[in-house]
């Protein structure tokens, strides 16, 4: 008997309008993630494979864009040592639920290099890995709205 809570709680769920629309849940969780990146600041750190400390991370990131499918453009200021210039980075953005994961394989970013990552974000804060070269680690931080 206790089986049957879960499927009476969802279908209950569902007949009270919690089951929604898949495809307008979709364009509200873009929309949503949009908004997150637009006009925002990638504040936090990185680690290197190489290399025990933590150095800091930053990237500012004037838009997004979805293109097609799961296709997007950020267009992204990327600072690191002598290296300062904004770029279109071309993304794919998959989804775990709620969350958006941006994912690049061997993508060459013009003056920057060649690079493959994973990044989520959730809460207003990132989290993922990244690669390029024969260099490699973690980042993380926080996301913070850029003052108009």
């Amino acid at each position: 008997m206790k089986r049957a809570w879960p499927v009476a709680i969802a279908l209950l769920a569902f007949s009270c309008g919690g089951g929604g629309n898949a495809a307008s849940e979709q364009a509200k969780r873009e929309a949503d993630f949009k908004q997150l990146l637009s006009n925002s600041t990638l504040v936090g750190y990185f680690t290197s494979r190489n290399a025990s400390k933590l150095s800091e991370d930053r990237y500012d990131i004037a838009g997004v864009t979805k293109l097609a499918g799961d296709l997007w453009t950020v267009n992204a200021r990327i600072r690191h040592g002598d290296t300062d210039i904004t770029v279109p980075v071309p993304v794919k953005v998959v989804w775990a639920s709620d969350t958006p994961v941006i994912t690049l394989t061997d993508a060459t970013i013009p003056g920057v290099g060649t690079f493959t990552a994973r990044v989520l974000f959730y809460r207003g804060e990132y989290a993922g890995t990244w690669s390029g070269g024969k260099h490699g680690g973690q980042m993380f931080g926080r996301i913070e709205k850029q003052k108009q």
